[in-house]
């Protein structure tokens, strides 16, 4: 039987269903995740997202295996630039940042806070630590890459390719200025 879990924002409007184990679960250090979130946490309400070293943590699901059971209307991009590739999806009841989606990507990073602590996925490694001027701070808790790993990659080629190549759209009603 496989795995099905329901996560959702803060506030309990919006709903996910999160179908199977994810492709990953990661800690970004990237710059751009870093300066997005803490964009995102000046919102109105808005909770931390960064670990207490700076990583913005989430899981890697195969878009195909990510349903919205309620809140859809309530869900806006935020880009860092007006032509950035990446968009960080926010649900607007509460701020609460949900996921990230790269262009043309068949899958999501879901913010790991979006699930219960005692039920969250355990981060796997951390990615981009190369964009810290001091990674030595780092725990040694698990792998510590300085970029994206050549794993990494391949685990996103298998899951594409179980996904017959598609790569789903997902649409929101709207930007949020952050």
């Amino acid at each position: 039987m496989t795995k099905t879990t329901i996560i959702g924002c803060r506030c309990g409007t919006t709903h996910f269903e999160v179908t199977g184990e994810p492709i990953l679960v990661s800690e970004c250090l990237c710059n751009s995740c870093r300066a997005a979130a803490a964009r995102l946490e000046r919102l109105p309400g808005a909770k931390p997202m960064l670990t207490p070293y700076q990583a913005t943590p989430s899981a890697e699901y195969r878009k195909d295996r990510i349903k919205i059971l309620s809140g859809a209307e309530t869900l806006r991009e935020f880009r860092l630039t007006a032509d950035a590739g990446s968009r960080r999806i926010v649900a607007t009841c509460c701020n609460t940042p949900v996921f990230l989606e790269m262009k043309g990507a068949h899958w999501l990073s879901v913010y790991l806070h979006l699930w219960p602590a005692e039920t969250r996925p355990k981060p796997e490694l951390r990615t981009m630590v190369g964009d810290l001027k001091d990674p030595s701070a780092l725990p040694a808790d698990i792998l510590n890459l300085k970029t994206h790993h050549l794993k990494f990659y391949a685990k996103l080629l298998k899951a594409w390719i179980a996904m017959g190549f598609r790569t789903p759209k997902i649409d929101v009603r709207g930007a949020i200025d952050a």
